[in-house]
């Protein structure tokens, strides 16, 4: 049971990365597929060049659990209180810098 599944498209490279990164902190291995495509933007239709995320057969339930909230674009943006950067409300955790987002406001 070995098999990889795709979990979810993203727009581009560092949509993929970024949400790559929240998968593996929970122990779900990620490929990513289609990646290597993003250096002939402007010569391929710009739905070519998503990057496909896949995982395990036996960790999809937990990843879609995980990428469920990104996915219904949860929450207002907010601003980081360590270094001040604007963020997605989607991101629980600065991309700047790291420091998670403070849930009391």
């Amino acid at each position: 049971m070995n098999e990889w599944i795709s979990v979810y498209q993203a727009a581009n490279s560092l949509e993929a990365h970024t949400l790559k990164g929240s998968l593996e902190v929970s122990g779900i291995r990620v490929q990513l597929q289609g990646e290597a495509l993003s250096g002939a933007l402007g010569e391929l239709p710009a739905n070519a060049v998503e990057v496909t995320l896949l995982v395990r057969a036996q960790d999809l339930e937990q990843a879609q659990l995980i990428l469920e909230p990104y996915r219904r674009g949860a929450g207002p943006a907010w601003y980081c209180r360590r270094c001040g950067e604007h963020n997605a409300g989607s991101f629980e955790t600065c991309w700047q810098c790291g420091h998670e987002a403070d849930t009391t406001e």
